[in-house]
């Protein structure tokens, strides 16, 4: 079969020919027909993550979509670069029966590129933010697929407003297509003071919740807009790995800063927030801004996605036989 192959950490991967894999004791085999490009497959290959140096060479790709050998399809999660193992970014690719989930029809595609990003936007939202319905929610980086697909679930899960902030006045566009009741610019050279009040300006009233895959500058802005017991749930970084708020901003409102990760999640808990988000694909409430390229294209793909030159998530697709 075709894969893509890391040969050595921190290069691209290239399209080798593999041996087909085996099932063994509690695996099942999937015929891959879409992967993502992730920012965590990236990290993985670098070789700098916190999981370690994963062993060379390896296919990598810590999800997909696919079909089992019944014709029934199927999302799928792999430890690829996290532990030992091949992951998804082949024709075929071997999972435990627990990380597989039965998908509808036709979704494929879609289900791919949201995926676990949709996953973490769900999941910080609802399990570890503890959205209401009636709460109003500001969504920091909205131009990721982290961030559209929590501009969306926001609404689905009842919030009355979402503010969303982005940087590219694509991005910005894209959150207004998807719901968003206001937009608000982000730049890198945004004071917390002056975000603060642009942030502000554009809710209506305090915020109840905020989702941050930022955190730097904007992570102490968006707190500045929290209602008294307000809560900010972190997912990542991109926007620096220290934050510049202050004791008074917590104190004064008992506000709580919460982290999230999807390795909290168990298989069920995992299996859940999949299910609904298809669910959601199917019934044409969900998207994100995605392309599909062939496996054959990876290495250009991947550097196009590692580099931030991709205008979505990139998604891989198999030669169809």
């Amino acid at each position: 079969m075709d894969a893509a192959l890391i040969a050595a950490c921190g290069e691209p991967p290239v399209v080798a020919r593999r041996e087909l894999p085996r099932a063994g004791d509690g695996q099942v085999r999937v015929r891959v027909a879409a992967t993502p490009i992730t920012p965590l497959d990236v990290l993985c290959a670098t070789g700098t993550s916190y999981f370690g140096t994963p062993a060379t060479p390896y296919v990598p790709g810590v999800q997909g979509v696919g079909h089992l050998d019944d014709g029934t399809p199927v999302w799928f999660a792999t430890g690829a670069g996290m532990r030992p193992g091949d992951g998804s970014m082949a024709e075929h690719c071997v999972v435990p029966y627990a990380d597989v989930v039965a998908l509808p029809d036709g979704v494929d595609t879609l289900v791919a590129a949201l995926g676990l990003s949709a996953v973490a936007a769900l999941m910080a939202l609802t399990w570890r933010g503890e959205l209401s319905p009636g709460e109003q929610v500001v969504v920091l980086g909205a131009g990721g697929v982290v961030g559209q697909a929590a501009v969306q679930l926001a609404r689905l899960r009842g919030a009355r407003r979402v503010v969303a902030a982005a940087r590219s006045t694509a991005a910005q566009e894209r959150a207004r297509v998807l719901g968003a009741d206001a937009v608000v610019a982000l730049a890198d050279t945004d004071t917390v003071d002056d975000l603060a009040a642009r942030l502000t300006a554009a809710c209506d009233g305090p915020a109840d919740l905020v989702l941050d895959p930022l955190f730097g500058v904007p992570a102490a802005a968006a707190l500045r807009t929290l209602a008294p017991y307000g809560r900010l749930v972190n997912l990542g970084s991109s926007a620096g790995e220290q934050a510049p708020f202050d004791s008074a901003t917590l104190r004064s409102r008992s506000l709580r800063i919460l982290g999230y990760t999807n390795n909290e999640l168990d298989p069920v808990q995992r299996a859940r927030a999949i299910r609904e988000i298809a669910d959601h694909v199917a019934a044409g409430r969900l998207a994100a801004t995605h392309e599909t390229v062939p496996l054959a294209d990876v290495a250009d793909a991947w550097t196009r996605q590692a580099t931030g030159r991709a205008a979505g998530r990139i998604v891989l697709t198999m030669p169809r036989h």
